[in-house]
């Protein structure tokens, strides 16, 4: 399923009340502001303030915006006035309709098909979700982004799950900082589904040597049952708990898991995977409770040391999975009971949560074919 983004929609048209919502969304992490109607000095003000995507009439914002004063009730005659925009600005277009009638939703349905706009924003009659039903099951197979304006974060969370699809982004209309918040949390819940995770049980501990292994610290602090799904092999990933745990050797760094050896897997988002050497400062990884729930996290830093590794295996159904990870009393994994349990501690027959994959995998990918990995 394509990741849910939204949208801020600037309901004041002060100037001021413009700046403290775009401000407000930013720090919410929600980048991508519509704005109708703006200069090129304000323009050049809000990005001063940081990194974001301007939607608005302005032909230098990033997105442009055309809505129902810029059209007209003639199919015809709105492709040629998309056509023309498209040739003077060469940029992504959004249009915004208000569904008053039975016409506007054909009108929108129409537009959506020519593949000149790559945004259908909907303004519904009070709010009304019929017209988005209609449209989702019209659009599916489009390439058109649906988006629906809503007014508050529980109308979001509606238009995002209608006819289980929903839409692809939703523009919330609120200035207030805490709905925008909360809206910023619902699209980080919504593109962080839970994982079904398995039990396997522990066949056998040893040590190896040394090896390069690769400690990955994130930019967010990772909770008691939660760290990063890795292996040896795609097809089977253990729960490798966070260095979050107090013990009477070190520190705790609860922003970090040490992951394993240079050529494991780690699981990221959108269900893809990568190695542990390819980690670098911006990446993307999935942190994952010992309940499958899942968010997203930045990495701030891989570090790859010599180290000295066990050899970890299990048995799943019949079927030997094995990882490797570093020699120490501060690795953990987490057993079937949600709790951390020491590499050093773990002895045959304990059971611990892994996460079986029944695909290959290429390039990162989830895909149908046939890969033994011994």
């Amino acid at each position: 399923m394509a990741s849910k983004f939204g949208f801020i929609y600037t309901v004041s048209n002060e100037w001021d009340e413009i700046k403290e919502t775009v401000t407000d969304s930013l720090e919410s992490s929600v980048n991508s502001i519509i704005i109708p109607k703006i200069t090129d000095e304000q323009l050049n003000t809000l990005k001063k303030l940081g990194k974001m995507n301007i939607i608005s009439k302005n032909l230098n914002s990033d997105i442009i915006l055309l809505d129902n004063d810029d059209i007209t009730e003639k199919l015809e005659e709105n492709i040629e006035i998309i056509s023309n925009l498209k040739k003077d600005v060469n940029k992504k277009i959004a249009i915004l309709i208000k569904i008053m009638s039975k016409n506007d939703e054909v009108m929108a349905s129409e537009l959506s098909k020519t593949g000149l706009i790559d945004y259908i924003i909907l303004e519904g009659k009070d709010w009304n979700i019929i017209p988005l039903e209609n449209l989702i099951a019209d659009l599916f197979t489009t390439k058109i982004e649906i988006v629906s304006l809503a007014k508050g974060v529980k109308d979001a969370e509606v238009a995002y799950e209608i006819l289980e699809k929903g839409v692809d982004g939703v523009a919330l209309a609120s200035e207030d900082i805490n709905e925008i918040k909360k809206f910023s949390e619902l699209i980080s819940k919504l593109n962080s589904p839970n994982l079904k995770m398995d039990i396997a049980t522990v066949k056998k501990v040893e040590p190896i040597g040394s090896g390069d292994r690769v400690c990955i610290d994130t930019c967010s602090m990772l909770n008691i049952g939660e760290g990063m799904l890795i292996g040896s092999y795609s097809k089977a990933l253990f729960l490798v708990h966070a260095e979050s745990v107090e013990n009477e050797y070190v520190a705790t760094r609860p922003f970090r898991v040490n992951a394993g050896p240079v050529h494991a897997y780690v699981l990221c988002p959108n269900n893809k995977t990568k190695y542990l050497s390819d980690l670098k400062a911006g990446d993307k990884v999935l942190a994952v409770s010992s309940k499958g729930e899942t968010r997203e996290v930045i990495v701030g830093r891989a570090k790859i040391e010599k180290r000295p590794l066990y050899l970890l295996e299990a048995d799943y159904k019949g079927e030997t999975l094995r990882t490797i990870l570093q020699n120490a009393e501060t690795i953990r994994l987490v057993n079937e009971k949600g709790k951390d349990i020491s590499i050093v501690n773990l002895k045959e027959g304990d059971k611990i949560l892994v996460k079986i994959e029944d695909k290959a995998r290429h390039f990162g990918m989830s895909i149908e074919e046939t890969i033994i990995e011994k």
